[in-house]
């Protein structure tokens, strides 16, 4: 027999033992989009405990719509093997470009992350950071579900440490405004995203990829926003290439520091 409270007691229980789990982790990234997804996926295969907070309840961030709500998202040459590694399906047009479904990529980006061992947390937003100085760092983040910042509720967030955070939220690059607007001392000038230029902006993107300060990297189009860059529109190839390159340097920097 079924009994209300058996259901009630199963969630309440294991959800509190994985928020249990998942207070202390290696990476947090913040953002489920496809570069979000793209680095966590790398960093868990090398090892590391990966926690991706997401505020909405779903995943890939500005892949779903496609181009202006078209079911084709672009991806150049250099992704392909991304792709790959993700088996997202992929046909070449006469341009020398990539066409993928959208929905069947965020499924893939989603669901190998997972399978690789990846904890994402849909639902969860994160509004603030935790800092320690001596040396000047991030050490981890403040959350609360979504509803409550949705709803305006002053409600006290819960911790997770980390020995890196990553921003990947996108446009707004919205980690690194809270640690520029909020930590004076780190000096951080965020300079704002630029209008379009799609080449020269799948190139910066992934060239500017990495540490903003001890602690905190910015990945994705995030990047863009920190240090001025111009926005891509729907090719993503340089999504994946920045997730897959803030992996290679954030496993580069834990392996370093044990």
């Amino acid at each position: 027999m079924i009994k209300e409270s058996h259901i009630s007691k199963v969630i309440i229980r294991y959800a509190l033992k994985d928020l249990d789990e998942l207070s202390e982790v290696d990476v947090v990234i913040v953002g489920a989009g496809p570069s979000g997804l793209t680095a966590s996926y790398y960093l868990a295969k090398e090892g590391f405990k990966v926690l991706v907070f997401e505020r909405r309840f779903s995943f890939g961030g500005g892949t779903g719509p496609g181009g202006n709500l078209l079911p084709r998202i672009v991806f150049q040459e250099e992704a392909r093997p991304i792709l790959d590694d993700f088996g997202i399906k992929y046909v070449k047009t006469e341009y020398g470009l990539y066409v993928a479904d959208p929905a069947e990529a965020v499924a893939k980006l989603s669901s190998r992350a997972i399978d690789a061992g990846v904890r994402i947390l849909l639902g969860a937003h994160v509004e603030d950071l935790v800092y320690r100085t001596n040396p000047l760092r991030i050490t981890g983040v403040m959350w609360v579900w979504t509803p409550i910042h949705e709803g305006g509720f002053h409600v006290d967030p819960l911790y997770t440490e980390s020995r890196a955070v990553v921003d990947a939220t996108g446009h707004g690059a919205e980690i690194v405004n809270i640690a520029a607007r909020k930590i004076p001392e780190l000096k951080i000038e965020v300079k704002g995203e630029k209008s379009g230029y799609a080449e020269l902006a799948e190139k910066l993107v992934v060239e500017y990829t990495g540490k903003v300060i001890p602690g905190l990297y910015v990945t994705g189009m995030a990047v863009g926003n920190v240090y001025g860059l111009p926005r891509m529109g729907p090719i993503f190839g340089g999504m994946l290439l920045s997730g897959r390159k803030v992996a290679e340097i954030i496993t580069r920097d834990l392996k370093q520091s044990y």
